[in-house]
């Protein structure tokens, strides 16, 4: 038989082969098969779809439920059970929950809730005054009055501060407990809670707090703050004890929930982006029905209805790129849409606005410096109607405003003229569009101040 011939490898030899390869496997699609010595590229396969998967869910309830029980701890746990194994559903059968202190959710972890049957409920606030000095970085506490508070409560200290030069408050939980001293789950950091600063303590905490996470979903059940049992603070600085907190999270999406009755906001949404509130009724809350707060970036808010709060929607400091349409926004205290510091590029339309307190979409001055205007920002097709009192305004564009459009919008006034203003444009905006904008009722329809100003 005859000896096959010995292959002879080179390091020359070898390059040179590994050219030739190189050359048949990366020829252009159809060519591979024309060149000598090569196998003809092979097709893909077609892409397999990814399967429905049954994802892991558990369910919470007053009885016959995976875990039972009526109170935040219960749900805790539950969400902690789920994020522990990578993310599924906590479903939340249909019970009264009586709440101590938030639930804290996990990034991967949807909350389903059974609707308006499904009911988170804040317990009567409780609260007293510091009998002791509790000072930067310390984590107890020493209550004057210990009784009806427990460990596990939320709780929200307060201080009149000298470095604050006003009332300033800050949020924790009690851990532990000897006596009446209490341990914090964190440092109170730079913030001194004196007893000269007649410093307080009591049980105020929002139902959902939605902190330093992601990919979270917060669907059908209602949120009760029990408004007439709790303290309401300043609405701005109280936006983080109302009923759903977000901070520093993103892609969170929240559909059908009812928010009521808070001491705070319905929804407040604080440097969070991408985040989704969909189908929600926010109402009678002391502060705003939803907050888009400070540093956030596409918030889009549609087809919600917010009604008796004191804002119905509030865009903070530096919000961006939102969307806010086809909501129903009704009997705001002060305003229906708010516009502020910094607030840019964002799109407020197709809205029905009622009843405001003051003005149904304010631009609002926020000093004479044109960085901080509310700039680029769109109003249009919305119906802006009975705004304001004796003297109140449709849409307000105050201050150095900059480059807003406002079109398309339906602005009336169906009560009596009185000296009441469909539109007002202030003297030191700039580059303010108007077009097809239809404006009746009103004792002066439309008052450009710019124009005034020029003529001075």
């Amino acid at each position: 038989m005859q000896r096959p011939e010995r292959l002879q490898y080179t390091r020359r030899g070898f390059i040179g082969a590994a050219a030739i390869l190189a050359g048949g496997a990366f020829a252009p699609p159809g060519k591979a098969s024309e060149q000598p010595g090569t196998m003809p590229a092979a097709t893909p396969p077609p892409a397999a779809d990814e399967p429905r998967w049954d994802a892991l869910s558990v369910t919470v309830g007053p009885q016959k439920a995976d875990l039972v029980g009526s109170n935040e701890k219960v749900i805790q746990a539950a969400v902690d059970y789920i994020a522990g194994w990578g993310g599924g559903t906590v479903r939340i059968l249909p019970g009264t929950y009586r709440m101590r202190n938030s639930v804290s959710l996990r990034s991967g972890v949807r909350i389903l809730g059974s609707g308006e049957d499904s009911v988170l409920i804040k317990e009567p606030e409780v609260k007293t005054r510091l009998a002791e000095d509790s000072t930067s970085w310390q984590e107890e506490v020493v209550l004057a009055d210990p009784g009806g508070f427990e460990v596990g409560d939320g709780v929200c200290l307060q201080v009149i501060d000298e470095w604050h030069q006003g009332a300033w408050f800050i949020q924790r939980s009690l851990v532990a407990r000897n006596g009446n001293r209490f341990k914090l789950n964190k440092p109170l950091s730079d913030d001194d809670f004196t007893v000269k600063g007649k410093a307080t303590i009591g049980t105020l905490f929002p139902l959902l707090n939605v902190d330093g996470v992601s990919d979270v979903r917060i669907e059908n059940i209602a949120l009760d703050g029990n408004r007439a049992k709790q303290e309401s603070l300043y609405h701005n600085w109280g936006n983080i004890l109302g009923g759903i907190w977000l901070n520093k999270s993103n892609r969170i999406q929240m559909r059908k929930i009812i928010s009521r009755e808070s001491c705070a906001d319905g929804i407040s949404a604080q440097t969070s982006n991408d985040v989704l509130i969909e189908e929600c009724h926010c109402h009678d809350n002391v502060g705003f029905g939803i907050h888009s707060g400070t540093g956030s970036q596409r918030h889009t808010a549609r087809n919600n209805r917010l009604e008796d709060n004191y804002i119905g929607y509030y865009f903070c400091w530096g919000v961006r790129y939102g969307l806010v349409e086809n909501n129903t926004i009704l009997n705001s205290s002060e305003y229906g849409v708010r516009l502020g510091q910094k607030d840019t590029d964002n799109v407020v339309r197709n809205n029905e606005i009622r009843n405001s307190g003051k003005a149904g979409v304010i631009f609002e001055r926020v000093g004479d410096d044109p960085a901080y205007s509310p700039d680029r920002n769109r109003l249009e097709a919305n119906r802006i109607i009975d705004s304001g009192g004796e003297a109140g305004v449709g849409v307000d564009v105050m201050g150095v405003t900059k480059d807003a459009v406002i079109e398309r919008n339906e602005i009336a006034e169906t009560r009596q003229p009185l000296k009441r203003i469909g539109l007002r444009i202030g003297a030191r905006t700039r580059d303010v569009k108007l077009a097809a904008n239809r404006i009746t009722g009103f004792s002066v329809n439309v008052l450009d101040l710019r124009k005034a100003s020029s003529k001075a």
